[in-house]
């Protein structure tokens, strides 16, 4: 793992289980003429690594949970009105992370038909010499993503880029040489860009042409020593399935995908337990963060290509957040059919049996309702968090699986279907204690009395009917 020291925040100064620390930067930086951004001072600092590499935090140690969203093909196909009106909503509801596919495909034209190559070869970018993002009458396809990458910054929202989507390097449209050029062209083009985060691969397998997802993975690392990089995989994979061990993977990010438990037919049957994608990174050395990068889509089918199968709602999306954030990931990747594809509004269906506007998904209940899950752990000293479900005496599975994080000073129980919290009382660090139901819906929290300690354990009812999606979060926090 990358490191190198700074001070730490005074007031995470208490926190000795969780001392901060940050990327490792033992490379020079290599300059560049194809820079053009050259973006104001917003304040937003570079993402680092947390010295017990399970989070990120900001370059000074205050801690970053990560909140996704993804806007996959927002390069091609928004204008730069729609994409600052995007921008401006995800920061509005909490996200400061946008996941963004740089080259979708090879013969790539965004919505003012520039083309991002010359003969479709990734290593020969058409760049306007000394075009500016702020001139409209000279800018092109890069420079329309130089606009984006500036916006996001100005609204505290990191880019997570993906360079080249998987299915172009499935082709063999793209050789190892030609990756490591174009990595360069964009290591380079944002090497002083400090809200960047590359997402190497693009729903595609680490264990095919590998010597082009090394050599993009290793070019941008070189060039860009100080930007965190992970790999984006296929569906019900992870990028410690290939490159948990390369030194340019700071973090792992896997894929929990659109199926339900059902319709997986991989060898390790996940279905959907994200959670267990978590555990399973959890137990890897060397020791990275990990996060879910793309779950079950609000709005999209479940299993993806079936459109007559029900699709995923929100409770399903809060569903996977909660349980992989409590099982140890430091942040979650929200998604939604219609945003993901930029579906504009009309009468054509789009991709997955997608009929709703982008702009009108926009506000749908799984997007307005990630916020809370940031909220709530930033409101605690989440970098102290461990997880820790054997406290759960009842521990069900599939959906009545209760994932438990314990820190500094609370622990935090999420309930699916509403069923009972029964704690192991010996297990508790603290004997004195308050408790309260956090509503993942809305955000509200709630007191509630104290049941009698019976034998081992304590036993927490939450409000309503059992049900799925009558979900909760039971907070403890010591006196």
């Amino acid at each position: 793992m990358k490191m190198k020291t700074f001070l730490i925040n005074s007031s995470f100064a208490l926190l000795a289980s969780c001392l901060l620390g940050c990327k490792q930067n033992n490379k020079k930086t290599t300059e560049s003429e194809n820079t053009v951004i050259s973006a104001p001072d917003t304040g937003l600092s570079r993402l680092e690594i947390s010295e017990n590499h399970r989070y990120f935090v900001h370059e000074n140690g205050d801690p970053f949970f990560w909140l996704g969203d993804t806007g996959w093909l927002m390069f091609n196909r928004l204008d730069r009105n729609e994409i600052k009106a995007y921008i401006e909503d995800r920061e509005s509801k909490g996200f400061n992370v946008i996941q963004a596919m740089v080259l979708h495909s090879l013969d790539a034209v965004n919505v003012y038909k520039d083309t991002a190559l010359v003969a479709q070869n990734v290593s020969k970018p058409i760049a306007t010499e000394g075009a500016k993002v702020s001139d409209s009458a000279q800018y092109d396809f890069w420079d329309h993503i130089d606009y984006a990458v500036k916006t996001a910054e100005e609204h505290g929202i990191y880019m997570a880029l993906v360079p080249v989507w998987g299915n172009n390097v499935k082709d063999g449209k793209v050789t190892a040489e030609q990756g490591k050029a174009y990595a360069k062209f964009l290591a380079q083009r944002y090497k002083d860009t400090k809200n960047i985060i590359w997402l190497n691969g693009g729903d595609t397998f680490g264990n095919e042409y590998t010597d082009v997802w090394q050599a993009i993975g290793e070019t941008l690392d070189q060039y860009n020593p100080q930007t965190l990089i992970t790999f984006h995989p296929r569906g019900r994979h992870d990028s410690s399935d290939w490159f948990h061990n390369e030194n340019w993977l700071d973090f792992n990010m896997f894929q929990s995908g659109h199926r339900r438990y059902d319709q997986d037919d991989t060898d390790r049957a996940y279905g959907e337990d994200n959670w267990r994608f978590v555990q399973a990174d959890y137990a890897l050395k060397p020791t990275k963060p990990t996060l879910d990068g793309e779950p079950s889509y609000e709005g999209i089918p479940q299993g993806l290509h079936d459109t007559l199968q029900p699709f995923w709602k929100a409770k399903d999306v809060r569903r996977y957040a909660y349980w992989s954030v409590f099982q140890g990931a430091a942040g979650f990747t929200y998604g939604h059919s219609a945003v993901m594809q930029m579906h504009p509004e009309g009468p054509e269906t789009g991709a997955y049996g997608n009929k709703m506007p982008w702009d009108v998904a926009l506000d749908d209940p799984g997007a307005k309702q990630m916020q809370h899950l940031k909220k709530l752990l930033t409101s605690y000293p989440f970098l102290s968090g461990q997880p820790d479900s054997t406290l759960v005496i009842n521990q069900g599975e599939r959906y009545q699986y209760m994932p438990a994080t314990v820190g500094q000073g609370y622990v935090m129980v999420y309930t699916y279907d509403g069923r009972t919290i029964e704690i192991k009382a010996d297990a508790l660090a603290f004997d004195s204690f308050t408790a309260s139901w956090y509503n993942p819906r809305n955000g509200e929290k709630s007191a509630l009395e104290l049941s009698d300690k019976k034998g081992d354990r304590y036993s927490f009812q939450p409000p309503g009917e059992q049900a799925d999606g009558n979900d909760w979060v039971l907070i403890i926090e010591a006196k």
